[in-house]
């Protein structure tokens, strides 16, 4: 299939309201812009690395977990909270009483994302 014929879905009644349903993307891909043959190859460059890195890891997983905290850190921090990635790391009883709101919510996004991460079928060991 040609990338520029791919219609991404269709949006559908349903009852009251209308719904989004997306297309397979499970085809044979074809393209004519060679840009598209230079990004291709550039990300596939860049994922060579990161797997290149994933051997000088120590331990993958203490890794990935430490790179979910921070996220969770920085993303909720764009609603406000004020937690740092040492303090997300903490028990709930070593988090002083007036931040432990904040705490929590970046702890809800750090298990969210854990329980993304096992469905992927990776699985940090800190959750």
């Amino acid at each position: 299939m040609d990338i520029k014929d791919f219609i991404s879905g269709t949006y559908q009644q349903q009852y009251q309201y209308k719904s989004f349903s997306p297309s397979k993307i499970n085809h044979e891909w074809t393209w004519a812009d060679p840009k598209l043959n230079t990004l291709l190859s550039e990300a596939n460059y860049k994922l060579g690395e990161l797997n290149a890195f994933s051997l000088y890891a120590p331990d993958v997983d203490f890794f990935i977990a430490m790179h979910v905290a921070k996220e969770a850190t920085s993303s909720s921090r764009i609603e406000g909270t004020r937690t740092e990635v040492e303090e997300a790391l903490f028990n709930e009883s070593d988090v002083e009483p007036e931040k432990r709101d904040d705490w929590k919510e970046v702890r809800n996004y750090i298990k969210a994302m854990n329980s993304s991460i096992q469905k992927l079928g990776g699985c940090p060991k800190y959750s």
